[in-house]
């Protein structure tokens, strides 16, 4: 086990606590891809990436995007965990005048580099991004999260074409491959395998790895620093709210309420887990 890995996974459980505390009870939330996103999340903020709460435009910060935008939750939570901004706002979620709704606004919000949540868009922005920082002669590194259901648009695969033509090596994709969508499985509603083989066609540098392994997850966000000339994708195998076993695998989940018993015992859960590392 690497140095710092029981830390970065306590970071990931507080993500989840977080996220379960903002969608609260009878508010619709993105619980579920917000949830299978907080091991990757956490290792970014907390290890890999560089950055400066109290300078959220230092120029040679990296950048994260989450091209799906509906799982900004996970990225208010690590912010606020970070200290860009005070936890209060966690609890005005979605409100009128609130910095934090469902979609990301980087006109509201430190720290965030993009208004997103439109899918498929995420990635030109990310290469945009990417471009310009090359341009510039600045190191940083672009991170672009998208949903596997989002491969659907075809937007996404335009910038990945660009992207490798640009040879943009300070973009990493990272795929959430949690196998769901608002409506059920995403090969039964929109077949996108095979993924890997797609991407490496498209000329990326591709890694795949199981998104809840804190060990893997740094190891491929290494290994992505290492490539030359082409951008990389790392497929992460994850499961749709992770964390809470009554919200595992259920596309119920993805924009759902919690009654007040469910709430109560997803904290629960989030805190035994806490007592068992």
């Amino acid at each position: 086990m690497r140095e710092g890995q029981i830390v970065l996974q306590e970071k990931a459980r507080q993500l989840r606590k977080d996220i379960v505390e903002m969608v609260g009870v009878g508010k619709a939330g993105h619980l579920g891809g917000s949830c299978s996103l907080a091991d990757i999340v956490a290792a970014l903020y907390f290890s890999k990436m560089r950055h400066d709460p109290q300078n959220p435009r230092m120029p040679e910060r990296d950048r994260l995007l989450l091209s799906k935008g509906h799982a900004a939750l996970v990225q208010y939570a690590a912010l606020a965990e970070c200290g860009y901004f005070d936890k209060k706002w966690l609890k005005s979620l979605k409100q009128l005048q609130s910095p934090l709704q469902g979609h990301p606004d980087m006109r509201k919000t430190p720290g965030i580099e993009a208004n997103t949540g439109s899918l498929g868009q995420g990635v030109s922005l990310a290469a945009g991004l990417a471009a310009g920082l090359k341009l510039d002669n600045n190191s940083a590194k672009v991170y672009v999260v998208v949903g596997d259901g989002e491969l659907a648009e075809g937007q996404i695969w335009e910038a990945l074409m660009a992207s490798v033509n640009f040879h943009l090596d300070n973009l990493c994709v990272i795929l959430d491959r949690n196998g769901l969508q608002a409506t059920g499985k995403t090969d039964e509603r929109f077949c996108i395998e095979p993924i890997r083989e797609k991407f490496l066609a498209f000329g990326l540098e591709v890694f795949e790895i199981d998104g809840h392994d804190m060990g893997q997850i740094l190891d491929a966000l290494d290994k992505a620093d290492q490539v030359s000339g082409k951008p990389t994708a790392i497929i992460a195998h994850t499961v749709k709210g992770k964390g809470i076993p009554f919200a595992e695998n259920a596309a119920a989940f993805h924009n759902g309420t919690l009654t007040e018993e469910q709430f109560t015992t997803a904290m629960k859960m989030l805190e035994e887990e806490g007592g068992l590392e």
